[in-house]
């Protein structure tokens, strides 16, 4: 004990001041105290920050480190936000012999009838506008929902530490892949701990139970295999992440070059009789994978109720936006009212359109490209977005670790600014911190596309010289 502590007495330190932070975070913090909250969050960003510098090749104390951060927050009940209660609901429902997609909560509540224990403790803990809609929660995440009703079917503290149990378990995959393919594609192992460590990551996922990190243990895990060759199984664990969430969706386009270009020869050859073929079955399999997740669930009323949810979240919601408040601004200017309904129609449009160009107009067919391609696509579907959560943050940056981009930190530090909407008893955002955010954010984003634009640049001129 004294030779650990003479020769790591500053990481020590650091880890001690790390858990009375979380400590505090999890069990003493209002959200509505933001001088505290923003305070805990700056203090924790150094502290991970002085572990990491301390121990660049320590992976095994950062990694101790990560995990008992974890930990600390087993007991407690997520503060900053309220989906858990609809997850321990869906879960229930399931549990009960419910299709959970059919059913609204208010409905159950009105009528007094609900089969699951605690349901008005769930109801109000998920508030009124989460239980007037249908949940849109893939079957995986459904399943994790199950996993904690088998467990704890009539304790809502029980049930929020089986979530944490499996979200640390998705962490601890994604440490273990994603240290694995650093390796093949002989990066920094220490980059790992970016996500890993990052307070962010551990507050959002393992502290709020979001089910990103599920998420992104598959996408983490798909990248590992298809950077193997093993394109199939590759295929199978993307749509296990796609049925947590839907938004890897986003990436299918930008597998082309991966599969289509011929790697043994120049990068602008295409193999389109090995290759095509290979992608679409690539394709296929990923299909089949999805709808065989939802299959149990699908029904007309499904299909129904399920696009219905999801449409709200491009024409009705609206939460931390970047450039669509300055079409919403702009739309009030011009014909005196909130333009989203229509710019939710063009918006992922525009997405989609950008999809294409990283798709065909950039080279992505080596593993670092292709997590480049989608570290830039995700982060242009969220700059575009009506509605930004914090612990969306997560995929892009779980991605940057393995590409030249750090942005997706800063953005986890600057995220914090979005949480000034709880200042307001009525959960109104303040704008100029809103701006804020999204000031620093495109600042250092801005620097990064230049600085690689001016490398890229560089490197093609030394090319033509040689």
């Amino acid at each position: 004990m004294l030779r650990l502590w003479k020769y790591h007495k500053f990481s020590i330190l650091f880890i001690i001041i790390g858990i009375l932070f979380y400590w505090s975070f999890a069990y003493q913090l209002e959200r509505t105290d933001f001088v505290k909250m923003i305070s805990l969050w700056i203090g924790l960003f150094v502290v991970s920050y002085k572990i990491i510098q301390l121990n660049p090749t320590n992976w095994k104390l950062l990694a101790g480190a990560a995990l008992f951060f974890r930990i600390i927050f087993l007991f407690a009940i997520p503060n900053l936000s309220q989906d858990f209660y609809r997850f321990i609901w869906d879960g229930r429902m399931l549990l009960e012999g419910f299709n959970p997609y059919l059913s609204l909560p208010e409905v159950w509540i009105a009528q007094g009838n609900a089969p699951i224990a605690q349901a008005q403790e769930l109801y109000n803990g998920m508030g009124q506008l989460n239980g007037s809609h249908f949940t849109n929660y893939p079957p995986v995440s459904q399943f994790c929902y199950f996993i904690s009703a088998l467990f704890a079917s009539k304790s809502v503290l029980g049930s929020a530490i089986v979530f944490r149990i499996l979200i640390i378990l998705a962490d601890v995959g994604t440490f273990f892949f994603g240290r694995k393919l650093l390796q093949l594609l002989n990066l920094s192992e220490n980059r790992i701990f970016w996500y890993i460590l990052n307070p962010f990551i551990i507050i959002e996922l393992t502290g709020n139970l979001h089910f990103e990190a599920v998420m992104i243990f598959f996408i983490i895990w798909s990248l590992y295999l298809l950077h193997k060759g093993y394109w199939y199984w590759a295929a199978v664990v993307l749509a296990l992440s796609v049925s947590v969430k839907l938004i890897p969706l986003l990436f299918l386009p930008l597998f082309f070059q991966k599969f289509v270009l011929d790697n043994r020869k120049n990068y602008n050859t295409y193999s389109f009789t090995k290759g095509f073929p290979k992608l679409i079955a690539f394709y296929s399999i990923i299909i089949l994978v999805v709808f065989l997740c939802f299959a149990p669930f699908l029904s007309g009323a499904f299909l129904s109720n399920f696009s219905k949810t999801i449409s709200l979240w491009f024409q009705n919601f609206e939460f931390n936006a970047s450039v669509f408040y300055i079409i919403r601004w702009i739309g009030y200017q011009i014909v005196g009212w909130n333009v989203i309904e229509t710019a939710g129609k063009i918006l992922p449009i525009v997405v989609l359109v950008i999809l294409l160009i990283l798709t065909f107009f950039r080279k992505n067919n080596t593993t670092q490209q292709l997590v480049t391609a989608m570290v830039l696509g995700i982060c242009s579907y969220y700059f575009l977005s009506t509605t930004v959560h914090p612990w969306y943050i997560a995929v892009p940056l779980s991605l940057c670790v393995f590409t030249k981009y750090k942005f997706p930190i800063a953005w986890s530090f600057v995220i914090i600014l979005s949480y000034t909407a709880y200042l307001h008893p009525d959960f109104k955002e303040n704008l100029w911190m809103v701006g804020l955010e999204y000031t620093l954010l495109f600042v250092v984003f801005s620097w990064e596309i230049y600085k690689t634009t001016k490398s890229s640049k560089e490197l093609i001129t030394t090319s033509s010289l040689d």
